[in-house]
């Protein structure tokens, strides 16, 4: 090989991994984290997990991804170790669709017209052309993963070409053929084949590589069949290195990458070797081809499965014993907002908004709480909210702060509006949850003081509470299930605890000037009400959030406001709801 061959080679080899980076980054966003987010809950049967983890791989097209994804699910305790087991060696059967696409290199070109057509360099160009005129002309961000799904396809089949191109010189060299004999100890193939996987952490792009390599060269497959083992192993490197900073179970499941990988290559080596020598198969005296790479990558994995999934007990007992707990390890919630998961930035996102709805019931549960303390005041209660109020403003201080950091990741359209809503209502949400225990210290004077609220004005408070406690629950509702007509209700009653704000202020008023009221009773009433009125304004703000982030407007009550009174469906609530908080004259 000369210079520029060895420049080609390097440029091809740049085009197929970065092909393949764009290609997978792609199918991650197209599959919005869903599959990725049913792993975790549906793992509890082997096989099911089995299955899991194949379509996971085979859609995102990377095994490392999927099982650093486990590492994360296992180190924020969302899983368990054994249920990771099946799942991992599903993925190591997912990841050989990627060997069965990019053996359509070796489709021979001088057949068949149709089948000339099946051929990379034939339909490459044209996926090229058609993903480059959807990314300009389409709007959707599905239209646009679909496209530049395409384009990576035919960045990583053109850098393909080019690396079989660069490589065709090696067949007739001297020195290759010397390196090829040295491989035929399949020990040092096997090694070879580690250390090229665990140097661009992807098998599926190793064996790429080793394909285009036997589509320009003669390489056995007494050479290609311990290298491909070997590249097997080499990509649990991955996992590993992700694991370094978890707890004792991610590492755990780390080691298990590993152990599946080095038992699977030892039992189907040695069983292979067994056969061979008895019955001499015909094809180890020829060379590989690029479909024959395929059909090895794929046999080995989906026999090492076959075989070890009835074993993943003992695996998991293995891996406990190799990595051993020297201290009582704690998870906390907050684990869930681990930095393995923005690698595939949905799943940190849905980490993110599953925080949030837990963040948005103690907040609700917090203003229930605090409304009943006017009617029955308890000690405990009290200490309760305060205590859910410095762990909501934990809350806000740890999901803020991991929401910046996926900001920062290539996000989708809709995984950059959520996570848009999520920075916005978080803050509002915290809110609710001070003002509960401002409400929570006015009642607490009431106590010390031994003051009481008039019969008139405990009436008037328990309709407003209730309109409250609606108010908070419904805005819970409407978040966490996502519901934009539940949403739509948040605002009319807003407004007519607004109202009875106003109305029950003027009512005192009239107490105060018959006598039947201190002023400093009108002055907790008064900061009890403005309490209220400010955490229905900030369940207004989030109900608003969520329907301008919809409409892909952020002119939020400007917008909702002149909406609103213009439309019967508002009207119609906003009656309905001030007919049931009504107070009596």
């Amino acid at each position: 090989m000369d210079i520029f061959s060895i420049l080609t080679l390097a440029g091809g080899l740049g085009l197929f991994l970065y092909g393949m980076d764009v290609m997978g980054d792609s199918l991650k966003k197209l599959a919005g984290g869903k599959l990725e987010m049913i792993l975790s809950k549906l793992t509890a049967n082997r096989f099911i997990g089995f299955l899991l983890g194949f379509f996971v791989t085979a859609i995102i097209q990377s095994s490392s991804a999927t099982t650093v994804m486990l590492v994360g699910f296992v180190n924020s305790g969302i899983m368990k170790l054994g249920q990771t087991i099946a799942v991992i060696m599903g993925a190591n059967v997912g990841t050989t669709v990627t060997a069965w696409l990019l053996s359509l290199s070796g489709i021979d070109g001088s057949g068949p017209i149709w089948l000339k057509l099946l051929k990379p360099t034939s339909f490459t160009p044209v996926l090229m052309v058609i993903g480059v005129v959807m990314v300009m002309a389409c709007k959707s961000d599905k239209k646009k993963n679909i496209a530049t799904i395409l384009i990576g396809f035919a960045v990583l089949m053109f850098g393909m070409d080019m690396m079989s191109g660069a490589m065709s010189g090696l067949k007739d060299d001297p020195s290759f053929q010397n390196l090829l004999i040295a491989f035929e100890n399949p020990i040092l193939a096997i090694l070879a084949g580690t250390l090229l996987t665990a140097i661009i952490q992807s098998s599926s792009a190793s064996i790429g590589i080793l394909q285009a390599l036997a589509l320009s060269c003669n390489i056995p497959f007494t050479v290609a069949i311990p290298v491909i083992l070997g590249q097997n192993i080499g990509t649990t490197i991955t996992p590993v290195i992700s694991s370094i900073t978890g707890n004792t179970d991610s590492k755990r499941v780390a080691v298990s990458c590993v152990y599946i990988k080095i038992i699977g290559v030892t039992i189907v080596y040695v069983a292979f070797a067994v056969l061979h020598s008895m019955f001499d198969f015909s094809f180890m005296h020829t060379n590989a081809t690029i479909a024959g790479i395929a059909t090895v990558h794929t046999v080995y994995n989906v026999i090492a499965a076959s075989v070890l999934i009835w074993f993943y007990k003992p695996i998991a007992n293995i891996a406990i014993k190799t990595i051993k707990s020297k201290k009582q390890e704690t998870v906390s919630e907050f684990d869930v907002l681990d930095d393995r998961f923005l690698s595939i930035p949905s799943v940190a996102v849905e980490r993110c908004r599953e925080l949030v709805c837990t963040m948005s019931m103690k907040a609700r549960d917090a203003v229930i709480d605090a409304t009943s303390l006017i009617k029955n005041y308890d000690k405990e209660l009290v200490e309760k909210i305060i205590e859910s109020e410095n762990l909501i403003d934990v809350y806000e201080d740890k999901i803020s702060t991991y929401l910046v950091k996926i900001a920062k990741t290539d996000l989708s359209g809709n995984d950059s509006k959520t996570t848009t809503e999520l920075l916005q209502c978080i803050n509002d949400i915290e809110r609710i949850s001070d003002y509960s225990a401002i409400i929570t210290q006015n009642l607490e004077e009431i106590e010390h003081k031994d003051l009481k609220f008039s019969d008139s004005a405990l009436r008037e408070l328990s309709v407003i509470s209730s309109a409250v406690t609606e108010l908070i629950t419904m805005t819970h509702e409407a978040f966490e299930k996502d519901d934009l007509d539940v949403a739509k209700n948040v605002e009319p009653l807003r407004q007519v605890v607004d109202r009875l704000k106003v109305k029950i202020k003027t009512n005192h008023v009239v107490r105060l000037q018959e006598g039947k009221c201190s002023i400093e009773m009108g002055l907790i009433l008064s900061d009890l009400l403005n309490n209220y009125s400010r955490i229905a304004d900030h369940c207004s703000n989030v109900a608003v959030c969520m329907l301008e982030i919809d409409r892909d407007s952020m002119e939020a009550h400007e917008h909702l406001n002149n909406m609103v009174q213009t439309e019967e469906f508002f009207t119609a609530q906003y009656k309905m709801y001030k007919e049931k908080y009504s107070i009596a004259k």
